[in-house]
């Protein structure tokens, strides 16, 4: 008995010397705890504890800036009184490339300090619980929220005695908190886009550098930073965000790189607060490289001006590698979304035996458009490089009138295969078809349009093919295109030259034309994905501007059935459409005011002040108030307006007001537009509903144009 005595009372001093086991509540994704550096606390000790995230593999948490989505992980917190349980330390966070997306967290494993007191008067003897609700966002390809209760129970003592398990592992964790550091000095220099600037110690021998913002609205997220380094530091090239005045303001936020550490390399964030100001000297003197697997190399590596890898010249291996990865990504090609419609629509034309006796000479020149085609993107693509553009695959797609015209050309191509129009007879390739001369050019053309067709979609192996080749000379530019031409024309090229793979196409009949149906609504989705693009390049002006060149066109081709004389006049709307609309297209402001929203109070507190004001009263649903602030509002408007220091106001009806219903009641009308310029005078002006710049000038100063 006296054994078991003693050995029971060893248990119990056990329990008591010892934190109780966190029990980790596990998900599917997610398996989370807490742990404490002590093993026992003190009465008035300072202490640190960890959530700890064990992250299923693809999937991630986020940091405190989660990026362009997601959501961090929050912490609520129940402790007895007295227990001050602080924020959580963030540690140095990831960058997450998701699509056309960057994130900021947190894969694999990641331990959260935070910083816990204990009150001078807790007993001894005796233990303490804290109790987390936690939330956090867990994401892949989908996003899942999960939530937990995390409990950790200490033991209180009259001495604290460090945890030999956790103690050293939150030792570590603590100390790669990014973190201020002497020496280190930051400034951020307004423009488009912003330089962010950083004395940083030893940067000369650093990679794989970018910032991350606490701010998330301060900076778009997924924009290439194109980071250069120097002998005193790192710097950063900034798209301003949706604050829009990055620059103007200071900046805080983390800078994140590895630094070389005996043969390898160690990640280590550094903690900013940038002053505006002008650029550091000595932090930008050549392009800050990256390694192979750090996930925003091909981001980098396509605004260019980066290095490859720290070493541009490729050997044979890897050289003959990117030659077969795009060789691959060509054949992959084939087969997107983009493309489909336009290679079947030319199989088809050899199902129909529209090229009967001419298939091989079809096929060489089919090759021919291809390789001619992707060589001059190639040429383009260098020429554009050398003169020292930011360039990658689908840069034409940056400008905004490419990006339209590319709409317009799918659009064209889906109401071709749904039979809207067509020119020449039969099942023709999508290329003869465009060219209207069929024969040798049709199938030249063919492959040229293929390509153009192809600019939007990026296949797999392909990116990393051309991440390469852009950092490349131009000879090996042009072989790794080459690569890529090849790959692509092949599939349809040998289908020319093989009879007996002819004769495997089902024969021609009634579905032909239900299968050219059928690609229509491939190429009408590739439509819409360009009007999104065109969207975020232009805003709602520019896709209105687009949809309406694409009912004239609709408009144009469809009469064009009719005859001759109903083709010119489809034309001429078609074309008189395009001269009206070009300017947004073009991404050219045809408003530059700076507007602020109506109110009631808002007018009489300026009037007030005894400045003039303009209101506009609008929605996004009104077709002549568009047309109006496209004609009217213009950069000489906008001047007049800063000289005379008029207030521009907005009244918004887009969604239902009842305030500026009544307003525009009190001023007799039923429905938008309405302008009021206030002036001296106790009465209003109001406008006529069809505005021009002459009016509105004279209006506000009495000057012609």
């Amino acid at each position: 008995m006296a054994v078991l005595r003693v050995l029971w009372a060893v248990l119990v001093w056990l329990a008591l010397a010892a934190p109780l086991a966190a029990q980790p509540v596990r998900t599917e994704r997610v398996e989370a705890e807490l742990h404490s550096s002590r093993a026992a606390v003190a009465p008035g000790e300072r202490f640190t504890i960890v959530l700890r995230q064990n992250i299923r593999e693809h999937w991630h948490t986020y940091w405190r800036n989660p990026g362009d989505s997601g959501e961090p992980t929050d912490l609520t917190w129940r402790a007895p009184q007295g227990w001050e349980v602080g924020p959580i330390q963030w540690p140095t966070p990831e960058a997450i490339p998701f699509a056309m997306l960057v994130n900021y967290g947190y894969s694999n494993e990641v331990l959260f300090p935070i910083e816990v007191t204990a009150p001078a008067n807790a007993r001894t003897g005796q233990s303490v619980t804290l109790t987390a609700d936690a939330y956090w966002l867990v994401c892949s390809d989908v996003c899942v929220p999960e939530d937990a209760v995390l409990t950790l129970t200490l033991p209180v003592a009259a001495q604290g005695r460090d945890d030999q398990t956790w103690g050293p592992r939150i030792a570590a964790a603590v100390a790669d908190l990014p973190r201020p550091q002497p020496g280190v000095e930051a400034r951020i220099t307004a423009g488009a886009p912003a330089l962010l600037s950083v004395a940083l110690p030893n940067a000369g021998d650093i990679r794989n550098a970018r910032f991350f913002p606490f701010d998330r609205d301060a900076m778009e997220a997924a924009a290439a930073q194109r980071p250069r380094i120097g002998a005193s530091g790192v710097s950063f090239s900034l798209t301003p965000g949706v604050s829009d005045n990055l620059g103007e303001a200071p900046l805080e936020g983390v800078v994140v790189y590895e630094s070389r550490e005996g043969a390898g390399w160690a990640r280590r964030g550094v903690e900013i607060a940038a002053q505006p100001g002008e650029p550091i000297a000595g932090v930008s003197d050549r392009p800050a490289p990256f390694s192979g697997d750090y996930p925003l190399a091909a981001l980098e590596q396509a605004a260019g001006g980066v290095e490859y890898a720290r070493g541009a010249s490729l050997d044979a291996a890897s050289f003959f590698v990117a030659i077969a990865l795009a060789f691959l990504g060509g054949l992959i090609l084939n087969i997107m979304p983009c493309v489909l419609p336009v290679l079947s629509v030319k199989a088809l034309s050899l199902a129909g035996g529209a090229e009967a006796g001419q298939a091989p000479r079809h096929g060489a020149l089919y090759f021919a458009g291809v390789m001619a085609t992707f060589l001059m993107l190639a040429m383009a693509l260098i020429a554009l490089r050398s003169a020292g553009e930011a360039v990658g695959w689908g840069f034409q797609l940056q400008a905004s009138w490419v990006t339209a015209a590319l709409a317009l050309l799918f659009f064209a191509i889906g109401l071709n295969l749904l039979g809207v129009f067509n020119i020449g007879g039969g099942v023709q390739s999508a290329g003869g078809g465009l060219t209207a001369r069929g024969g040798d050019a049709g199938a030249f053309f063919t492959g040229a349009l293929a390509v153009v067709a192809a600019t939007p979609c990026t296949a797999p192996f392909m990116a990393t093919a051309i991440g390469v080749a852009i950092t490349q000379s131009a000879l090996t530019t042009l072989l790794i295109f080459a690569a890529l031409a090849l790959g692509f024309a092949l599939p349809l090229t040998v289908l020319h030259f093989a009879p007996g793979l002819q004769r495997l196409i089902p024969k021609p009949g009634l579905w032909m034309e239900r299968a050219k149906n059928v690609l229509a609504f491939p190429m009408f989705g590739a439509a819409i994905w360009l009007v999104w693009v065109l969207a975020e390049q232009t805003g709602p002006t520019g896709v209105l501007a687009l949809l309406s060149i694409a009912a004239a066109l609709a408009f144009a081709l469809w009469v064009g059935r009719w005859g001759r004389a109903w083709l010119v006049a489809g034309l001429v709307v078609f074309v008189l459409t395009a001269a009206f609309s070009w300017r947004p297209l073009l991404g050219i402001e045809s408003a530059t005011l700076t507007s602020e929203p109506w109110s009631p109070e808002r007018v009489a507190e300026l009037r007030g002040e005894g400045r003039p004001v303009f209101v506009n009263f609008t929605a996004a649903w009104c077709v002549t108030c568009k047309v109006n602030e496209a004609a009217a509002f213009t950069p000489r408007v906008a001047q007049a307006f800063e000289r005379a220091n008029v207030a521009y106001l907005e009244a918004d009806w887009t969604n239902r007001d009842d305030t500026i219903a009544a307003a525009l009641a009190e001023h007799g009308r039923a429905g938008v537009p309405l302008y009021l310029y206030y002036s001296s005078q106790s009465e209003p002006v109001i406008l006529p509903q069809v505005l021009n710049e002459a009016l509105i000038l004279e209006t506000v100063r009495g000057e012609a144009p």
